[in-house]
C-alpha cells in the first residue's frame, strides 16, 4: 500500500470531518497515486541508444545515462572505467590517428568496456588466467561461447558464384579453402557478437551522462551519421582506392548519385583514411555496402562486389523506386 506524508494525512482527516463523500475521498487517493506514479516514471533512467541513436555500436547502447563525477565514465557490474583509463588508451598514438581517436572516445570506451566485461565473465566461467594474457583469456571464453562452426560446400559455392569478379578468374578449387576459412571466421564472429549483445541484459551498466553528451556531438559528426539523420535512405560503401572490387563499385555509385539526386544519400568511406569510423561499423574486409532506411536503421549489408541490379533491388526493399 502506498503511504502519504503528514500533510496528506491532515488533508484526509479534514475531508472526513467535513463530511466529504466516499467518492471524493477515493478521488483524493487516486490523485496521490497518479502524482507519485508520474514522479517515478519521470525518474526512469534513459538509455544511450534512446537519447543518442547511432552513437553506440555495441553493448553501451543499453547503458543508463546518470550523473557521475567527471572522472568516472562507466560502471558495469564489477567493472569501473575512468577518464584516466581512456586517456591512457590513446596516449602515444601518431597525430593523425590521435585526431580520429579523440573524436571517437565513446567507441574507445565501448571497446574497453567489452574487454573488461568479457574478462569478468571469463572469471565467472572458471577460465584460468594462469599462463595467459588478457587476449588469450578472452579467446578461451569466445571459443567456449561460439562452439564448433562449420561451412557447407553449398555455402562455399554460393559465395564463389556471387563474387566471381573478386576471384580474378581463379577456379573454384583454387580458392575453396580460403573461402571456407573466410566464411567460418564470419560465422564465429557473428556468434561472438550475439553473445556480447546478450550481455546487455545480464550486466547492469551506468554511464556518465555529461561526458556522453559531449562525445555524441563529436562521434556523430561524420558523413555516415549525418546521412543517417537526414530522413532519406542511405547507401554507404566502405572501401579503398586500388582495391579491385572497390574500384568496380565506383561507376555504380556514380549512377546512383545521378539517378537519385534528391532521394538517396550515397556515401563512400575510404577505410584507410577513416579507420575508426570503419571499425565502429564493424568493417573487417572490403568492399562493404550498408543500406539504411529513412529512419537511419541498418536494414542490409553485403560484402564484396555488388552488381547494380542487386543494389537497385535493395533500394526497392527500403521503399526507393527508380
Amino acid at each position: 500500500m502506498r503511504c502519504f506524508d503528514k500533510k496528506g494525512k491532515n488533508m484526509y482527516d479534514s475531508m472526513v470531518r467535513n463530511g466529504h463523500t466516499l467518492r471524493n475521498i477515493l478521488i483524493f487517493f487516486l490523485l496521490i497515486i497518479f502524482h507519485t506514479g508520474g514522479a517515478a516514471r519521470a525518474e526512469t533512467a534513459i538509455m544511450v541508444e534512446a537519447k543518442y541513436p547511432g552513437l553506440a555500436s555495441g553493448i553501451l547502447g543499453a547503458a543508463k545515462l546518470e550523473p557521475m563525477d567527471k572522472n568516472t565514465l562507466l560502471i558495469a557490474g564489477g567493472v569501473k572505467i575512468s577518464l584516466a583509463d581512456i586517456n591512457a588508451a590513446i596516449k602515444g598514438q601518431d597525430p593523425k590517428m590521435r585526431r580520429q581517436l579523440e573524436k571517437n572516445l565513446f567507441f574507445i570506451l565501448e571497446q574497453e568496456a567489452v574487454m573488461r566485461i568479457l574478462l569478468s565473465e571469463a572469471q565467472k566461467a572458471g577460465i584460468s588466467k594462469k599462463g595467459k594474457d588478457k587476449d588469450q583469456v578472452i579467446q578461451a571464453l569466445v571459443e567456449r561461447k561460439s562452439g564448433n562452426v562449420s561451412v557447407s560446400e553449398e555455402e562455399t559455392m554460393l559465395f564463389y558464384d556471387s563474387n566471381r569478379e573478386m576471384m580474378g578468374g581463379t577456379p573454384f578449387e583454387g580458392v575453396r579453402d580460403s573461402i571456407q576459412d573466410y566464411l567460418r571466421r564470419g560465422k564465429k564472429q557473428k556468434a561472438v557478437n550475439s553473445y556480447i549483445d546478450s550481455l546487455k541484459n545480464s550486466v547492469p551498466m551506468r554511464i556518465n551522462e555529461s561526458w556522453v553528451k559531449i562525445q555524441s556531438s563529436l562521434a556523430l559528426d561524420n558523413p555516415v551519421n549525418k546521412a543517417r539523420s537526414s530522413k532519406k535512405p542511405t547507401m554507404v560503401e566502405f572501401g579503398a582506392m586500388g582495391c579491385i572490387p572497390c574500384d568496380m563499385m565506383q561507376p555504380i555509385l556514380d549512377n546512383l548519385r545521378k539517378n537519385y539526386p534528391d532521394r538517396l544519400n550515397v556515401v563512400f568511406i575510404h577505410v584507410r583514411e577513416e579507420q575508426l569510423l570503419a571499425a565502429r561499423y564493424g568493417i573487417q574486409s572490403i568492399p562493404v555496402q550498408v543500406f539504411f532506411d529513412a529512419e537511419g536503421k541498418e536494414v542490409f549489408r553485403h560484402v564484396g562486389f555488388f552488381p547494380e541490379k542487386e543494389v537497385i533491388t535493395q533500394l526497392n526493399n527500403i521503399g526507393l523506386q527508380q
